[in-house]
């Protein structure tokens, strides 16, 4: 057996061993401490960043475009007939008889009722037979007149040569004066009752209801049998007759578009159901705007040869109104009011804003005509907030994204 050996002792480090460790140690700590505080710095240098993005706003832009060469303004309308007449009953009485239904064609003057008038006709006869009264009191009040003035005449004439009283010369003339007055009372009464009976006849005339004018039968309501009071327009009309061979179109145009409402502006009429379009033109305007809702009442007509266009129908009326294509148009969204007017806020090239005051024309609801203060390539902010002043800075949305597109391109 061997004898065992002693351990070996470990070299001792050197001093230069030792300098490289220190030294790497400090190296360590001063990229640690570098690392942080410039991490620290770049952390404060991106909040800030980002409380500056935040407190500059970001707005949308939108641009003015010029108007069309022709503009189509489509509005709802009314059809009406070129004339129309209720008839009612003048003559009280039985209707014994009709002669027209609803879409009958009638010409002027066709009877379509006929009514029985009794108590006319007997009024009628009794007014006739005063009259034949009446025309003998004129006769025999003719008779004493003639009469007193004959015996008026001879009185005279004895009282100029002494034969006869002036006292009976005065009774003869105060009576001839007298009968002649009652020969103008008694032709009075005459003529008066003359005109009863042609009152009366012109009443009996009634009792045929007919057509005033060529045109169609709209509405009907009398029937056989039914009892009819003279002059009553509070019922339903027993007939009414309407010419629409033409026919009238009534539209509620808004107030911007009234100026262009002249006499002799073209349209179009669609009706639901039809095919076809119909030409009609503009031909009077009620001269007055409605206080509630801003409109005016403007009248067009056309011809409706076949009939197919029925009054009260609903129809669409499309106006060919012309346009000033140099004339711009914005959003109304755009636009900023105060008490100094009307305001865009444009954005400039410096993001700045400069708000510009603009002289408006037509309101065309989504979108307003700008007549002057705005150019084509202005950049607008829609929807503006009330606070925005000239000379703040703004970001557009979704400008960087475009300009980086543009770059990558």
């Amino acid at each position: 057996m061997h004898p065992a050996e002693p351990p070996v002792a470990a070299p001792a480090p050197s001093s230069r061993s030792i300098a490289l460790l220190l030294t790497g140690a400090a190296i360590a700590a001063g990229v640690l401490v570098y690392s942080g505080v410039t991490g620290r710095a770049r952390s404060f240098q991106e909040t800030k960043d980002w409380t500056e993005a935040q407190a500059t706003p970001t707005v949308s832009v939108v641009q003015a475009k010029r108007g069309p060469q022709a503009e189509i303004l489509s509005l709802p309308g009314s059809i009406n007939a070129l004339s129309t007449a209720s008839l009612y009953a003048r003559a009280s009485g039985y209707v014994t008889a009709w002669h027209a239904d609803i879409g009958a064609r009638v010409r002027r003057g066709e009877v379509l009722a006929e009514i029985s008038a009794p108590d006319l006709d007997q009024q009628l006869v009794e007014a006739r037979a005063t009259v034949v009264q009446l025309e003998a009191a004129v006769q025999q009040a003719q008779a004493n007149a003639d009469m007193s003035e004959a015996t008026n005449r001879r009185t005279s004439r004895l009282v100029a040569q002494g034969w006869s009283s002036e006292e009976r010369g005065d009774t003869d003339r105060f009576t001839a004066a007298s009968r002649l007055a009652a020969l103008a009372v008694a032709k009075a009464n005459r003529a008066a009752q003359q005109a009863v009976v042609g009152r009366l006849e012109e009443l009996t005339r009634f009792k045929e209801i007919r057509a005033p004018f060529d045109g169609v039968v709209t509405a009907r309501t009398v029937n056989l049998g039914d009892l009819l009071t003279a002059g009553g327009t509070s019922n339903r009309p027993l007939f009414r007759v309407s010419d629409i061979r033409r026919i009238r179109v009534y539209v509620n145009v808004p107030q911007a578009f009234l100026a262009a409402m002249k006499p002799g502006l073209k349209a179009t009429l669609r009706v639901p159901g039809q095919d076809r379009t119909v030409s009609t033109e503009v031909v009077a305007t009620a001269n007055s705007v409605s206080e509630e809702s801003r409109k005016g009442l403007v009248e067009l007509q056309a011809e409706n040869p076949s009939g197919d266009l029925w009054p009260g129908a609903f129809t669409e009326v499309q106006f060919q109104i012309p346009s000033n294509p140099d004339t711009l148009r914005i959003p109304t969204t755009a636009l900023m009011f105060n008490r100094n007017g009307t305001f865009v806020a444009e954005v400039q090239a410096s993001h700045k804003v400069e708000l510009k005051p603009v002289n408006l024309g037509r309101n065309l609801g989504n979108e307003v005509e700008i007549r002057s203060g705005v150019a084509l390539t202005s950049r607008l902010i829609d929807n503006p907030q009330e606070f925005i002043r000239t000379g703040d800075v703004v970001r557009v949305a979704n400008e960087d994204n475009a300009q980086h597109t543009a770059s990558a391109n």
